[in-house]
């Protein structure tokens, strides 16, 4: 749908002017597209397949797919701002999710070529996940940038919440389509609902796990196109040269101005930091659960279903509080909720629970039979309440913050602190786990992340 300039200038003399609920629900449907990438590729499928099949062993595969996360994390840094700004200094937002959109496609599609032992493969599936990952976070960029022109003010935390929300109930259900019908068990050849995998993919070979490239792309594809369809965009109002010398000026002014603008760079910290250990607790929820109950990929993938749904439901009560009392509180509850978690998490081992002995683990018990499990899948449900509202909140309180006239350039520095510093987290999760020899020290490090992200959260005015 397109927006006459005479439209456009008609909305910016009347913000009370907004475009119909469709075009709202054709927006919200880009976080359902780009979800599942998140949750197949990067956390529950693809990354613990390639650490465990394609590298040598596990220990280089967790490295080397670190290396290719830091190098895509970095280019997303130093980019996106750029990208903000001379996307303000144009006008456009959709022709730039396109670009990024067919990248990130490409990308994900050529993941397909992983095949199990080949160290050929290694370097140019990093490139091509690079590549993926690139594609999505500038595209959710500029997706971003579109919700100020979407709702009134006091409906924007409501939007966040529920776009967010629609993206986990996205990635749950390509979860259980790839786990209950392609992905299977190169023992028993069954899928997690005991079928035989869907298209003759072949368990020998790992194909249930190589198909969530494909699918994750073409999920995106078909799920995109509402947004291209019914959302509104702004008309054109610069050659992208222009934009471009414009955009970048418009940049350094920003960056001039943000020591004068002291509640959005305390938040743009804060973000930094609680992003960086949200990343971390996600990242190392499974290996933590992987090294004290023994859970093997089939546990790990339902608990990421479990976890995933808990966010859809925070997501979605986290965007009707934010309306109620402002993000900022919104923020400062699942920081708080995060740190309850984590501390009770340590507390946690496969015979106690806070210190009350209770029946470890056994062979054959069943699924997430022991106590110690029961009450770590809990918490993981916590995790995910906090985590959902936790984000959503976090770019609904930068629109707050943000010039209205700059908000792509803002979320692009939004993006930056969300990346810039991403390796931190796992890096001292990693450092002091090798010298303690203990999982449970390695994880105590991500107290210091909400602390500090609370800390600095404290000093954010929305007024």
């Amino acid at each position: 749908m397109a927006v006459t300039a005479a439209a456009a200038a008609d909305q910016s003399r009347h913000p009370a002017t907004y475009p119909p609920r469709s075009a709202v629900i054709g927006w919200m449907l880009f976080d359902w597209a780009a979800q599942p990438y998140f949750s197949l590729i990067t956390t529950f499928v693809f990354a613990p397949y390639f650490a465990t099949r394609i590298a040598a062993d596990a220990a280089t595969g967790q490295s080397l797919w670190g290396f290719a996360t830091a190098a895509a994390g970095l280019i997303i840094a130093l980019m996106s701002p750029v990208l903000g700004a001379i996307a303000d200094a144009s006008g456009r937002r959709k022709p730039w999710i396109a670009v990024f959109g067919a990248i990130f496609v490409v990308g994900a599609s050529l993941m397909w070529i992983g095949k199990p032992g080949d160290p050929s493969i290694i370097l140019p599936l990093l490139i091509a996940y690079g590549f993926a990952t690139i594609g999505v976070e500038f595209a959710t960029v500029f997706n971003n940038a579109m919700m100020p022109s979407l709702v009134p003010p006091d409906k924007i935390g409501r939007l966040s919440g529920s776009g967010w929300a629609l993206g986990y109930v996205g990635g749950i259900l390509s979860l259980i389509l790839v786990l209950g019908f392609m992905a299977a068990n190169p023992t028993t050849g069954r899928t997690l609902f005991g079928l035989v995998p869907l298209f003759g993919l072949d368990p020998a070979a790992f194909e249930g796990d190589r198909i969530t490239g494909p699918i994750a792309g073409l999920w995106f594809v078909v799920f995109v196109l509402p947004m291209f369809l019914l959302t509104p965009d702004f008309p054109a109002k610069k050659p992208v040269g222009s934009a471009l010398r414009e955009g970048l000026a418009d940049l350094k002014r920003t960056l001039g101005e943000l020591p004068a603008r002291r509640s959005v760079a305390a938040f743009l910290l804060a973000n930094m930091i609680y992003t960086d250990g949200l990343v971390s607790l996600f990242a190392f929820g499974g290996i933590y659960a992987a090294g004290t109950f023994g859970w093997n990929t089939i546990q790990i993938g339902t608990f990421g279903i479990l976890l995933a749904i808990s966010g859809t439901v925070g997501a979605w009560l986290g965007g009707k509080l934010d309306d109620a009392f402002g993000p900022r509180r919104v923020i400062a509850g699942s920081l708080m909720l995060l740190l309850v978690a984590i501390i009770s998490i340590l507390l946690i081992d496969r015979e106690t629970i806070f210190f009350i002995n209770v029946a470890p683990p056994v062979a054959g018990g069943g699924l997430f039979a022991a106590p110690a499990e029961k009450a770590y899948l809990a918490l993981g449900c916590l995790i995910g309440m906090a985590g959902g509202p936790l984000q959503a909140a976090s770019r609904s309180l930068l629109i707050r913050l943000a010039p209205r006239d700059r908000i792509a350039q803002f979320f692009g520095l939004f993006a930056l602190t969300g990346k810039v510093t991403s390796f931190i987290g796992p890096l001292l999760i990693g450092i002091v786990t090798a010298v303690t020899m203990s999982q449970k020290a390695g994880m105590a490090v991500l107290v210091v992340f909400f602390v500090a992200g609370l800390g600095l959260l404290a000093r954010v005015r929305t007024e």
